[in-house]
């Protein structure tokens, strides 16, 4: 899998990775529990690295924690996760939290989702950052209404990452958000980079344009994950899943070339979103 540096230290990370949203919030005796472990395979089998979650996605920290522990893969993840409270004892509470649930003593990415109280917590999380226990520090959000403090909050403070909508049907972040992300030396992770989801369900019946094969796509899938990747400043994304067969067919775009901008203009009547 192709890899890009993260800025503020040039650390490799692999392009493609896996959101826990809905996917990993299941009961451990389900069916659905137990595909979960082929899912983490494929990611790792691939070269991919990223685990996403949040306190907010019901059992998916634990489960991520729980699968992780049981096949000894957590030095192969890098670990993402969030605090969204507010109040520093909260937010305190809820991070330590996701140690426990995640089964860890140190976080790769602790982001403060959605801006919530966001001076509180990267106060605490400058502090946990200096004693390690998280590697790298973020913000998140997905509401475009909110990108202005977004923006403002890049411009001010001192960030490793954000993570951001962005997907063939919802660019607004290119606008400015992204440039300034690269201006500022700030890593992006891309969530719903399939528009949540409606972009494959009005695409999955369409035939696949013949140009697909020449950036090596062999599915709507790839074709919508490489336009993500075709932006510069886009250093890793995180599509979610719970089936291993999709999350290798997600893995696979992560390799091969990378069109340019130029590219996806001139085929962008075949795509129809």
């Amino acid at each position: 899998m192709n890899t890009r540096p993260i800025p503020a230290t040039g650390e490799a990370l692999p392009v493609i990775g896996c959101g826990t949203w809905i996917g990993f919030d299941v009961a451990p005796d389900s069916a659905e529990y137990r595909r979960l472990p082929g899912v983490l395979d494929a990611l790792f089998a691939a070269g991919g690295k990223v685990l996403d979650s949040s306190p907010m996605y019901g059992r998916s920290e634990a489960v991520t924690g729980d699968l992780l522990a049981a096949a000894k893969q957590r030095d192969q993840a890098f670990l993402a996760t969030k605090v969204w409270t507010s109040g520093r004892e909260a937010g305190i509470a809820q991070m330590e939290q996701s140690f426990a649930r995640l089964r860890t003593e140190r976080i790769d990415l602790m982001q403060v989702h959605n801006l919530v109280d966001w001076r509180t917590h990267l106060t605490t999380l400058r502090g946990w950052k200096e004693q390690k226990r998280v590697r790298y520090v973020g913000i998140t959000h997905y509401t475009a209404s909110a990108y202005a403090e977004v923006e403002a909050v890049l411009r001010a403070e001192k960030l490793d990452f954000l993570q951001i909508n962005y997907s063939m049907d919802d660019c607004a972040a290119e606008q400015r958000l992204l440039p300034l992300a690269a201006e500022r030396g700030v890593a992006v992770i891309v969530n719903m980079p399939f528009g949540g989801g409606g972009l494959l369900r009005k695409l999955r019946d369409q035939p696949l344009p013949g140009w697909a094969a020449g950036i090596g796509c062999t599915s709507w899938a790839q074709v919508l994950l490489k336009f993500v990747l075709s932006h510069p400043a886009v250093t890793c994304t995180i599509p979610g899943t719970s089936r291993p067969e999709h999350m290798a067919d997600n893995a696979a775009a992560g390799s091969g070339p990378v069109p340019d901008a130029a590219f996806w203009r001139r085929h962008a009547a075949s795509v129809p979103v």
